[in-house]
């Protein structure tokens, strides 16, 4: 089991906080300060395919049940549903091979999702700017978003080529 969760997503560190790939329900506190103090972070990097943004999505969904936003509630399936539109959207528009996507959850108040990609000539249509849908199969992953989302939006990768699209959720 071990090397079936190494394949698809990698440790990271953020803010403090580290999420183990070994164990994706264990998040432990390492010995530096963290600048986040009142907040849930959750980061990790997955392979750019539709078997990483499915992972990306369930570790989400078990994220925010521990940390007391319960399966089967508003707040947690608006939030999973958004995050999975998102790590989706950065296999399908933002893949480089060779490349991963990286996802950030922050808990506060409110659900940040936060999802970079390496592909920075394709980017999504500002909020508010958003084609209509089409009668086509697939295409309608932003649109979910801005309806279910209380904000979102994009902005280059900071220190990095890519883009970052994020959205914000509220809990209450």
């Amino acid at each position: 089991m071990r090397h079936h969760w190494s394949r698809y997503a990698t440790e990271r560190s953020v803010g403090g906080m580290k999420s183990n790939n070994f164990d994706p329900t264990d998040t432990t506190q390492l010995s530096s300060a963290s600048p986040y103090l009142g907040s849930r972070i959750f980061a990790l990097q997955f392979t750019s395919t539709a078997r990483g943004a499915r992972l990306a999505r369930r570790l989400v969904g078990v994220r925010l049940d521990e940390w007391g936003v319960p399966y089967g509630t508003g707040a947690h399936e608006t939030t999973v549903l958004v995050a999975a539109e998102l790590a989706a959207n950065a296999v399908r528009h933002g893949h480089v091979p060779g490349r991963d996507f990286h996802l950030l959850l922050r808990v506060t108040d409110v659900a940040r999702i936060e999802v970079s990609d390496t592909r920075a000539e394709r980017v999504p249509p500002r909020p508010g700017r958003l084609p209509e849908p089409e009668l086509a199969e697939g295409g309608r992953g932003l649109l979910l978003v801005d309806a279910l989302a209380d904000r979102w939006g994009w902005r280059p990768r900071l220190g990095a080529p890519g883009k970052t699209v994020w959205a914000e959720c509220a809990l209450a």
